[in-house]
């Protein structure tokens, strides 16, 4: 038996079986799998057990940048049924994905990641090749771009750009927030959109994915030209919304004033008060308790839960929270008056503050969503604090990191340092904020990792609560609420480990949150036919 090494942690493992035998790849192959031995190793005896009669043998463990479980093949011989490569069809698909959408990485990397995922599933039930589920999961049901015209204070004119993207309505209607950020572009709202058709998969509340926004920055405007630009932007986005259609929220630069604005809008020209189009609204009309604090609090239920799972919990570890608006406060908030973790690092777009005492969550809060100022400004209350212009809260050592800020803010060096450091659990509190070479390297080195499609779905939770509430003309407790998010979120979890262990990755909550949340949207299309 000769081994070859690759650059990966596994063993490549071929038989001499004569002058035929080579390792093989390359697109166009069709083998047929033969299970290999576990973790990694390819015995011989297995390999003896199935090779009678077969004169070539593959071993594929990578692809793209994810570790997919070691896969033993064998390239047919004449007369034999062929069987599908599923990964040389994953690699088509996110090239076909790529081909028709140009210049959106984003989009790419979250499709990459999905599909990397789904190998063990596509074996399984081979009806979701032959319908091409996967490509019409990663095709819109509809893409909507539109002007959006206002004035400023001065009387100047400004023109942006809007977006809604109705991705997905197998499960239920679209549902996912609006984001207001410069960097917003077709290719950021597609893969919002489509993380979101898995996110809102796991949580079981009959919810279709959409995204949209626009790359309006509410940074430095007055509150009179927020209302403008808002009431406009719902001028266009009116006709495509409503509780049975699509249901828009909050995300990045919308928050409760934002939603106010173009709720008032959406009923001053619809003429009814539709109060399920719209949530993340204020509780007073028609709002639901909990939501502000959803994401953050169903961030650490999540990570507590898959501590749990490794015999520990966040009681007495010291936390890294990347990011100062909602998801990272109300991590923070739960971690430390909760769970009985000590958060001493959390940051903003301009630069990172450390305290080695825990992060006052008051003073945090007031900076934020009261005086929305800048982070730097904690000094000022916390003299022992220590704040640095453009720092990277990833060099701090930490038990465990939570990325609650924008995408791919943690990048493979990031990785490196949190590995260094003694880091044993990541968990993604915001969308995609891990690079695929984060990933591969978190998972080599055994730290136990939450995706974001799980860790972030408490926010999507609440607001399917908040629908819930409106649709019975109810008004729910804090406690209830929460109480209700805490079990979503376990439910999650149990769904993310349970299947992980089902598909041959056990402790791997990316793939089992891939795979639990594909199946529930890909049986659905199914029974509803082509269209």
């Amino acid at each position: 038996m000769r081994k070859m090494h690759k650059a990966s942690s596994l063993t490549v493992v071929t038989l001499r079986l004569g002058n035929n035998c080579k390792i093989r790849k390359g697109k166009g192959h069709l083998w047929k799998r033969v299970r290999a031995g576990t973790k990694g190793k390819v015995g011989k005896e297995v390999i003896e057990a199935y090779l009678a009669g077969r004169s070539e043998v593959v071993v594929v463990d990578w692809w793209g940048s994810y570790y997919l479980p070691l896969k033993l093949y064998m390239r047919t011989t004449p007369g034999r049924r062929k069987v599908m490569d599923v990964d040389t069809k994953a690699e088509s698909i996110c090239e076909e994905v790529i081909a028709r959408n140009p210049g959106e990485p984003e989009f790419h990397q979250a499709v990459r990641e999905v599909v990397g995922s789904l190998g063990p599933i596509l074996e399984k039930r081979p009806e979701f090749v032959e319908e091409r589920i996967i490509e019409r999961l990663c095709e819109p049901d509809r893409q909507i771009i539109f002007r959006v015209a206002w004035q400023d204070d001065e009387g100047q004119v400004h023109v942006n750009r809007g977006f809604r993207i109705e991705f997905n309505s197998a499960l239920g209607p679209y549902k996912g927030g609006l984001r207001f950020h410069p960097s917003v572009y077709l290719g950021i709202i597609k893969f919002l959109g489509f993380e979101q058709i898995l996110k809102n998969s796991l949580t079981n509340l009959g919810l279709g994915a959409g995204k949209g926004g626009s790359d309006f920055d509410p940074k430095g405007k007055s509150d009179d030209e927020v209302m403008r630009f808002c009431q406009s932007f719902m001028l266009e986005l009116h006709r495509h919304i409503g509780h049975f259609t699509d249901v828009p929220a909050g995300d990045t630069g919308v928050g409760p004033r934002e939603i106010g604005y173009m709720f008032g809008r959406y009923k001053r020209i619809t003429n009814r008060f539709e109060a399920g189009a719209l949530t993340g609204k204020g509780v007073g009309w028609g709002g639901s308790m909990a939501r502000t604090e959803a994401t953050g609090y169903g961030c650490a239920y999540f990570m507590e839960e898959m501590l749990k799972t490794l015999g520990e919990s966040f009681e007495g570890k010291t936390c890294l929270v990347s990011g100062s608006g909602n998801v990272a406060i109300y991590t923070i908030e739960k971690i430390q008056e909760e769970f009985g973790g000590k958060v001493v690092a959390c940051s903003d777009s301009n630069g990172v503050i450390y305290d080695d005492k825990g992060i006052n969550l008051e003073t945090v809060k007031r900076l934020k969503e009261v005086e929305r100022a800048r982070i730097s400004e904690y000094t000022d209350s916390h003299k022992h604090a220590r704040y640095e212009e453009g720092g990277n809260i990833w060099e701090i050592p930490c038990d465990a990191a939570l990325p609650c800020a924008t995408q791919n803010e943690l990048d493979e060096g990031d990785a490196k340092k949190l590995i260094e450091n003694g880091c044993t659990a990541v968990g993604e509190g915001a969308n995609m904020p891990c690079t695929h070479e984060a990933i591969r390297l978190f998972s080599d080195a055994g730290i136990a990792f939450g995706p974001a499609k799980a860790v972030n779905a408490g926010g999507v939770a609440v607001s399917a609560l908040e629908m819930q509430q409106n649709a019975g003309r109810e008004a729910w407790s804090f406690e209830y609420t929460d109480q209700k998010l805490q079990e979503i979120m376990k439910d999650i979890h149990i769904t993310c480990y349970e299947t992980a262990e089902e598909y041959g990755t056990p402790g791997n909550y990316l793939n089992g949150a891939n795979i639990a949340g594909f199946l529930n949207v890909a049986q659905a299309m199914l029974a509803e036919g082509v269209d």
